[in-house]
Protein backbone atom coordinates (compact mmCIF):
# COMPACT_ATOMS: atom_id res chain seq x y z
CA UNK A 1 0.00 0.00 0.00
CA UNK A 2 1.35 3.41 -0.96
CA UNK A 3 0.23 6.73 0.48
CA UNK A 4 1.26 10.34 -0.12
CA UNK A 5 0.45 13.08 2.37
CA UNK A 6 1.12 16.71 1.46
CA UNK A 7 1.02 19.26 4.27
CA UNK A 8 2.27 22.75 5.10
CA UNK A 9 5.18 22.91 7.53
CA UNK A 10 6.01 26.61 7.72
CA UNK A 11 7.59 27.89 5.42
CA UNK A 12 7.48 24.93 2.97
CA UNK A 13 5.05 22.36 1.65
CA UNK A 14 6.18 18.84 2.52
CA UNK A 15 5.22 15.54 0.96
CA UNK A 16 5.60 12.27 2.85
CA UNK A 17 5.44 9.00 0.95
CA UNK A 18 4.50 5.96 3.02
CA UNK A 19 4.98 2.49 1.59
CA UNK A 20 3.83 -0.62 3.45
CA UNK A 21 5.16 -3.99 2.30
CA UNK A 22 5.14 -7.24 4.29
CA UNK A 23 3.95 -5.41 7.42
CA UNK A 24 6.91 -3.01 7.24
CA UNK A 25 6.65 0.74 6.82
CA UNK A 26 9.11 2.73 4.70
CA UNK A 27 8.90 6.50 4.34
CA UNK A 28 10.37 9.24 2.21
CA UNK A 29 10.11 12.99 2.86
CA UNK A 30 10.10 15.49 -0.02
CA UNK A 31 10.17 19.29 0.27
CA UNK A 32 8.04 20.89 -2.45
CA UNK A 33 8.68 24.53 -1.51
CA UNK A 34 5.72 26.63 -2.67
CA UNK A 35 2.26 25.07 -2.60
CA UNK A 36 2.15 22.44 -5.35
CA UNK A 37 -0.91 22.08 -7.55
CA UNK A 38 -2.55 18.66 -7.82
CA UNK A 39 -1.23 18.12 -11.32
CA UNK A 40 2.31 19.08 -10.20
CA UNK A 41 2.20 16.49 -7.41
CA UNK A 42 0.87 13.86 -9.83
CA UNK A 43 3.59 14.72 -12.36
CA UNK A 44 6.26 14.53 -9.63
CA UNK A 45 5.04 11.10 -8.56
CA UNK A 46 5.05 9.81 -12.14
CA UNK A 47 8.53 11.13 -12.93
CA UNK A 48 10.40 10.66 -9.65
CA UNK A 49 8.78 7.86 -7.63
CA UNK A 50 11.33 5.25 -8.74
CA UNK A 51 14.21 7.55 -7.68
CA UNK A 52 12.96 8.22 -4.15
CA UNK A 53 15.14 7.01 -1.31
CA UNK A 54 12.89 5.36 1.23
CA UNK A 55 13.89 4.85 4.86
CA UNK A 56 14.85 1.51 6.29
CA UNK A 57 11.82 -0.71 6.93
CA UNK A 58 10.15 -0.35 10.32
CA UNK A 59 7.95 -3.18 11.55
CA UNK A 60 4.35 -2.19 12.19
CA UNK A 61 1.92 -4.03 14.34
CA UNK A 62 -1.59 -4.36 13.06
CA UNK A 63 -4.25 -4.04 15.73
CA UNK A 64 -6.63 -6.94 15.99
CA UNK A 65 -10.10 -5.94 14.93
CA UNK A 66 -12.78 -5.89 17.59
CA UNK A 67 -16.39 -4.87 17.52
CA UNK A 68 -16.47 -1.06 17.48
CA UNK A 69 -19.34 1.08 18.59
CA UNK A 70 -20.89 2.74 15.49
CA UNK A 71 -20.64 6.24 16.99
CA UNK A 72 -16.97 5.70 17.86
CA UNK A 73 -16.37 4.39 14.34
CA UNK A 74 -18.03 7.50 12.94
CA UNK A 75 -15.73 9.73 15.07
CA UNK A 76 -12.69 7.77 13.88
CA UNK A 77 -13.72 8.20 10.26
CA UNK A 78 -14.27 11.93 10.79
CA UNK A 79 -10.79 12.28 12.32
CA UNK A 80 -9.22 10.33 9.47
CA UNK A 81 -10.93 12.48 6.85
CA UNK A 82 -9.73 15.71 8.43
CA UNK A 83 -6.33 16.83 7.22
CA UNK A 84 -4.14 15.70 10.09
CA UNK A 85 -0.71 15.54 8.39
CA UNK A 86 1.49 12.48 8.50
CA UNK A 87 0.98 9.49 10.73
CA UNK A 88 3.06 9.01 13.84
CA UNK A 89 4.45 5.77 12.38
CA UNK A 90 5.75 7.72 9.40
CA UNK A 91 7.22 10.36 11.71
CA UNK A 92 8.95 7.63 13.70
CA UNK A 93 10.35 6.04 10.51
CA UNK A 94 11.66 9.42 9.32
CA UNK A 95 13.24 10.08 12.74
CA UNK A 96 14.94 6.67 12.73
CA UNK A 97 16.26 7.26 9.21
CA UNK A 98 17.66 10.66 10.20
CA UNK A 99 19.41 9.13 13.23
CA UNK A 100 20.90 6.36 11.07
CA UNK A 101 22.13 8.90 8.53
CA UNK A 102 23.60 11.00 11.33
CA UNK A 103 25.55 8.01 12.68
CA UNK A 104 26.78 7.20 9.17
CA UNK A 105 27.98 10.78 8.66
CA UNK A 106 29.71 10.77 12.05
CA UNK A 107 31.59 7.55 11.35
CA UNK A 108 32.52 8.70 7.85
CA UNK A 109 33.85 12.05 9.08
CA UNK A 110 35.75 10.28 11.89
CA UNK A 111 37.43 7.97 9.37
CA UNK A 112 38.26 10.98 7.20
CA UNK A 113 39.81 12.84 10.15
CA UNK A 114 41.86 9.79 11.09
CA UNK A 115 43.12 9.47 7.52
CA UNK A 116 44.09 13.14 7.46
CA UNK A 117 45.83 12.80 10.82
CA UNK A 118 47.74 9.75 9.58
CA UNK A 119 48.73 11.61 6.42
CA UNK A 120 50.01 14.56 8.46
CA UNK A 121 52.00 12.16 10.63
CA UNK A 122 53.54 10.49 7.55
CA UNK A 123 54.50 13.91 6.16
CA UNK A 124 56.15 14.85 9.48
CA UNK A 125 58.09 11.58 9.53
CA UNK A 126 59.21 12.12 5.95
CA UNK A 127 60.32 15.67 6.79
CA UNK A 128 62.34 14.39 9.78
CA UNK A 129 64.05 11.81 7.57
CA UNK A 130 64.89 14.46 4.97
CA UNK A 131 66.43 16.67 7.70
CA UNK A 132 68.56 13.79 9.02
CA UNK A 133 69.78 12.89 5.53
CA UNK A 134 71.11 16.43 5.12
CA UNK A 135 73.67 16.08 7.96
Amino acid sequence: MNKLTVYFDDPFWIGVFERVENEELMTCRIVFGPEPKDYEVYEFVLKNYHQLKFSRPVAIKEATETKVNPKRLQRKIKKAVENRGISTKAQEAIRLEREANKLERKSKSKRQKELEKELQFQKKQQKKKEKKKGH
